[in-house]
């Protein structure tokens, strides 16, 4: 599933995370009213899927899907495998792939999942895991590309940068999958020890050569902090440089305060040039890219357009009885008119350039915070292609699992949109440089080499980085960046990706 590790989801205009699985569980008009409980979930699965995906008329019909023929021991990797299997049947002529396509895995989805309410929790704030992210800076260097405060990880001492030498006593860690041609045993083994396991222990070579050990390193869960750090930079002549690390999309109630703190503290100190690092962002609530989108536009962009969303035929037209069972939908609710959201801008930052530091990680709200604001300010792009989530979605609560499954798209006031692809920095519409993640230096060091490139442009009106050596310009490297995309996205590829939207339907009232 796309469940990204550190939360990267881009959620639907309608949320409906606050609806407990009991009472959002609906009685659904199956095929047939007879089976197992978990034939009655698949059939559920399939019945939502032909009512509110986006391209739900490319999906056959029930006798060609035939659901409940879809099995594994696992009943979640059951639904998970029917998820799949449907996703790949809308076809997105510009490619002549599905619109769902995933290149680290043809034949799973990109967007789609089933989950067991833990996206739902992350995006409030509370993780359950150890509290950090491995990646590949090199075939032969797996590093620590961020760690969570008060998490696990953070506790024991581990900071990004690290380097991991072994894993449970293993040191057969090298990258090993597609983009090398191996045959991912290694990569596997990594990403199992640290994604599907409750306890790991590893050896880490710090900057200064030194050597830290982790035994029996244990899940737990603790509250995230979606900034993981913010501060200024002197260019001279004036300039004056706000950098912000911002990590995932939790909700509103928890990031807008961390957010505000930043940005305050960007105004007293009179920033002129913005530097957002999304590069580990995967997504998350609507609402808070709406907030962030608020705090850098320039005020004079209030009351103007920032995006839309647009929803299927069926959707649109109220069409929507498996929805209608569950909740109050007033008529329109689904139509582009009534989803129009225009900027109002928060905080008194005045900036006109933002540069949006990305990779492969960056995804869903992360792409809609940064398409909103093309149109109306300088955007630059710094670093690899983005992950490409040009769709979001909403919970939909079947039994105990949840389901999220495109519902809608975005367009900017250009009706700009579309982007399966991924923002390419350099390439024609996203200008700035394309350069690798530099997970060898700490966050917001002015050498680590994509911070290094907005500085240098803030300074001198190129990206062409000058002074000290910068470890990521002409590096030589086993890997190519793009190759260095495709390792990362093998490590996120069950991390949360995506965007919930802001408007809440309420529950019918059950008598």
């Amino acid at each position: 599933m796309k469940k990204l590790f550190y939360s990267l989801i881009l959620l639907s205009a309608i949320s409906f995370s606050s609806c407990s699985s009991k009472k959002s569980n609906p009685v659904v008009d199956g095929p047939t009213k007879t089976g197992t409980t978990l034939d009655l979930i698949k059939d559920s699965v399939y019945l939502y899927e032909k009512e509110e995906y986006l391209w739900y008329a490319s999906v056959p019909n029930y006798a060609t899907v035939n659901p409940r023929a879809v099995t594994d021991p696992s009943d979640a990797n059951a639904l998970q495998k029917l998820v799949d299997k449907m996703s790949q049947y809308a076809i997105n002529p510009a490619t002549n792939k599905p619109y769902e396509y995933y290149s680290p895995d043809p034949g799973e989805a990109k967007y789609s999942f089933i989950d067991d309410g833990t996206v739902s929790g992350e995006l409030n704030g509370v993780n359950g895991d150890y509290g950090f992210r491995p990646e590949y800076n090199d075939v032969n260097d797996l590093r620590i590309s961020y760690v969570y405060p008060g998490s696990p990880a953070d506790q024991k001492g581990i900071k990004r940068g690290y380097q991991i030498t072994s894993i449970n006593g293993s040191t057969s860690i090298s990258y090993d999958g597609s983009s090398v041609g191996g045959s991912g045993n290694n990569l596997n083994f990594v990403n199992d020890a640290i994604f599907n396991s409750n306890t790991v222990s590893m050896t880490l070579l710090k900057p200064d050569n030194t050597t830290l050990t982790v035994t029996n390193l244990a899940v737990a869960n603790y509250n995230v902090n979606p900034v993981l750090t913010y501060k200024t930079f002197d260019q001279g002549n004036g300039h004056i440089v706000g950098y912000v690390v911002f990590n995932t999309f939790t909700s509103d109630a928890n990031a807008d305060g961390p957010l505000n703190t930043a940005f305050d503290y960007f105004t007293a100190q009179g920033v002129t040039d913005l530097v957002v690092d999304l590069r580990y962002n995967g997504g998350g609530y609507v609402s808070t890219a709406e907030y962030i989108d608020n705090l850098i536009v320039p005020a004079a962009k209030t009351g103007t357009v920032m995006y839309n969303t647009y929803y299927n035929d069926k959707l649109q037209a109220d069409n929507h009885p498996l929805l209608s069972t569950i909740y109050n939908i007033p008529a329109g609710t689904f139509k582009p008119e009534n989803n129009v959201v225009n900027f109002a801008k928060k905080g008194a930052l005045n900036v006109n350039r933002v540069f949006f530091i990305i990779t492969g990680s960056t995804a869903s709200a992360s792409e809609l915070t940064i398409n909103n604001l093309r149109p109306v300010m300088d955007v630059q792009f710094i670093g690899s292609t983005s992950y490409g989530k040009p769709v979001g979605f909403f919970a939909l609560n079947i039994n105990k699992y949840q389901y999220y499954t495109p519902e809608f798209y975005t367009l900017n006031s250009a009706n700009q949109g579309g982007y399966y692809g991924g923002f390419t920095p350099n390439t024609t519409g996203y200008p700035g440089v394309q350069d690798y993640d530099d997970p060898t230096k700490d966050f917001g060091d002015p050498t680590e080499g994509l911070l290094a490139h907005a500085l240098n442009f803030v300074k001198t009106g190129t990206y062409a980085v000058r002074g000290p050596v910068i470890q990521s310009i002409g590096r030589q490297s086993t890997f190519s960046i793009q190759a260095q995309n495709a390792a990362s996205l093998r490590f996120t590829k069950d991390k949360f990706n995506g965007m919930i939207g802001s408007k809440k339907l309420p529950l019918k009232t059950k008598r």
